[in-house]
């Protein structure tokens, strides 16, 4: 074989075993345990709605992906696809709402409708409602 073809060979089989483990780390790397992290921001569900439906992009630019601590009256609690626990909390708005998403380990038994409750989560976004994932509640 050629000197070329064995430096191109070396590189190919560098970049997969590279991309291999990159994709394991990723897989494997554990979510944050939101009961310890220390919030970025402590806000009330109506106030949070709010201020995304009065400025969407300036919202967005200042609590998609950090964490949010967030407190509201509980407005549903669902059991959806892979058992993950989704909760809305109430807000001022008929049309909008601040949705947490919890692991599957949570236990839907603890969260009752109707009670007021603080959830810490990291913000993903507005999408006519609130988007909060990987949330815990705050003891």
């Amino acid at each position: 074989m050629k000197l070329p073809v064995k430096i191109a060979l070396g590189v190919v089989f560098f970049l997969a075993l590279a991309g291999i483990l990159a994709a394991l780390y990723l897989y494997n790397k554990q979510h944050k345990d939101l009961q310890k992290v220390k919030p970025d921001y402590v806000i009330t569900a109506s106030e949070l709605q709010k201020e995304f439906e009065s400025d969407e992009s300036g919202s967005t630019a200042k609590y998609v992906n950090r964490i949010i601590e967030v407190s509201g009256i509980i407005g549903s609690v669902k059991r959806g696809e892979q058992n993950i626990v989704s909760v809305t909390l109430k807000t001022e708005s008929d049309f909008s709402v601040v949705i947490c998403t919890f692991p599957p380990a949570t236990d839907p038994e603890k969260l009752v409708t109707g009670k007021n409750v603080t959830i810490r989560g990291e913000c993903s976004g507005f999408l006519m409602d609130v988007l909060l994932n990987n949330c815990a509640v705050v003891k």
